[in-house]
């Protein structure tokens, strides 16, 4: 009989609202195991605030051994304090580190080992492997079953696409569809024009080399790997059917890099006239690549909503940045959108190398000039995995540099075990910034992001974003342990679920 597998998903508390997106890669962990035959639970802790104490309940309550964690940067230092009370409560239980964070900092730690340095991401790995017992970078679908099994090696590394734990394009149409069913759906609230909505993904990977972005030297990340059109198809319909959604956000990286994009809006809207249903859509698209006819496929398909990473209204920080795209081409990629009825948010950053009040100015006025539907302003981290972070050299006191065509960036070491508030701040709290350049100290970075940020929603008279508050888990009286349906599902069935949820009420 297969030993059953904790899976768990921990908090962000640094979003404005943490249940509108549940966690599909670890769900589709989840669902290769449960096909496997091993008995599931999976422990959601998203919009917990008191989270420790519901992972007290369950660790030094249940009978598993096997807790398998996901973790982006930002979400790290909740996994390792998730970690620590697994480990307090269970002296005999198996905690496993997967996701984006993990496979960053090995990809950057190969990136040194070819260099013949020894460098922080280094430092990150051995920090990482004093809190977990075994760690995952990459495609966690097939290397879960060498992490659970007996005497696994302290890193497993699925993040070479020469390996066979390296998930291709057509292996990735093969897998089971993630395992919603082990979530409280109904707790997620996520619209897309009034109609309730799920995330779904249907390709990996982006090819180009933005400075600040992760994964830059990891083919999980940097690798496009495309899903059939029939499973993607499959698995919306399936969401309908059993869920009834009608709104899918396609999670992808940008939709519009696969070259079967027009076969796959034509598939879709073939399907929603099959079902007699209208689709809204919402999904991400590179500004340099969209055009006419994609705008046109992609408002029949259903979308009204996409997202597009701009960046910046500065050519000089484009260019630093290697987004590889003009202000032209990202004014033109609105226009475009607004001449097809669909809507644009635009993703705005700063804290670039060489960012300067001019250059944040002109960020400003692209946003009031250009009128996006919504934008998103934030200022920069270095993530390891990013070109920011691997290509950086160390100046002392904490310090590290990134130059790129004679502009500096300059970023503060971070322990990102215990530190996640450069992640788009806190939203109670205001911003952190963790990076500052030659003209401008970090405090002048959140100062003008959130003059900006005032300024444009005032001007173009777009809603100030609020924060939801965390659900408090609480302890049943005389039943410590079971934990409510909305945090602890299991693949025992409705069942197990009615008995703990019961149980805990």
């Amino acid at each position: 009989m297969h030993p059953r597998v904790c899976l768990i998903t921990p908090p962000s508390p640094f979003l404005l609202d943490e249940r509108v997106f549940m966690n599909l890669g670890i769900l589709r962990v989840a669902a290769v195991l449960e096909q496997a035959g091993y008995p599931v639970e999976l422990l959601d802790l998203s919009g917990i605030s008191n989270y420790l104490d519901a992972v007290h309940d369950h660790a030094s309550h249940c009978d598993t051994r096997l807790f398998g964690i996901t973790a982006t940067t930002p979400q790290l230092p909740a996994a390792a304090n998730i970690s620590g009370v697994i480990r307090k409560n269970n002296s005999n239980a198996r905690v496993i580190l997967g996701g984006p964070h993990v496979t960053c900092v090995k990809a950057a730690h190969k990136g040194e080992l070819k260099r013949g340095v020894s460098g922080r991401a280094e430092t990150a790995l051995k920090r990482l492997l004093s809190l977990f017992d075994v760690l995952v970078a990459g495609d966690g679908e097939r290397a879960i079953f060498i992490a659970i099994s007996d005497n696994p090696p302290k890193v497993i590394d699925a993040d070479d696409a020469r390996s066979e734990l390296f998930v291709l394009g057509e292996a990735l149409s093969d897998l089971p569809p993630p395992a919603r069913h082990l979530v409280d759906i109904d707790s997620y609230r996520y619209t897309i024009e009034g109609v309730r909505a799920v995330s779904l993904i249907a390709q990996l990977g982006c090819p180009f080399g933005c400075g600040f972005c992760g994964g830059r030297l990891s083919p999980t990340f940097r690798r496009v790997r495309m899903r059939s059109i029939d499973s993607i198809i499959h698995e919306l319909t399936s969401l309908y059917e059993t869920y009834g959604f009608r709104g899918f956000m396609f999670y992808d990286d940008e939709l519009n890099v696969n070259p079967g994009m027009l076969e796959l809006m034509r598939a879709i809207t073939k399907t929603a006239r099959r079902l007699g249903v209208e689709f809204r859509l919402r999904g991400f698209v590179r500004a340099d690549l969209f055009n006419d006819e994609q705008a046109n496929s992609m408002y029949e398909a259903g979308f009204r909503w996409l997202l597009a990473g701009h960046e910046s209204g500065s050519p000089r920080i484009l260019k630093n940045i290697n987004k590889k795209t003009t202000r032209e081409d990202n004014t033109r990629s609105i226009e475009i959108a607004r001449r097809h009825g669909l809507k644009v948010k635009a993703l705005m950053s700063l804290g670039h190398p060489g960012e300067t009040e001019l250059t944040i100015r002109e960020s400003r006025d692209w946003l009031l000039e250009t009128r996006p539907d919504e934008f998103d302003l934030t200022i920069i981290t270095v993530y390891p995995g990013t070109p920011y972070y691997d290509s950086a050299v160390p100046l002392g006191n904490g310090v590290w540099r990134y130059t790129i065509n004679g502009d500096n960036l300059y970023s503060l070491e971070v322990d990102y075990t215990k530190v996640s508030d450069y992640y788009k701040g806190d939203p109670n709290g205001g911003y952190t910034s963790y990076v500052y350049t030659d003209e401008l100290a970090p405090t002048d970075l959140v100062h003008l992001r959130d003059v900006v940020e005032h300024d444009v929603r005032e001007l173009l008279q777009l809603r100030f974003n609020h924060s939801n508050p965390a659900i408090l888990y609480e302890h049943s009286m005389g039943q410590r342990g079971r934990l409510p349906g909305r945090i602890l599902r299991s693949s025992d069935g409705e069942q197990e679920l009615r008995r703990r949820t019961m149980a805990a009420d």
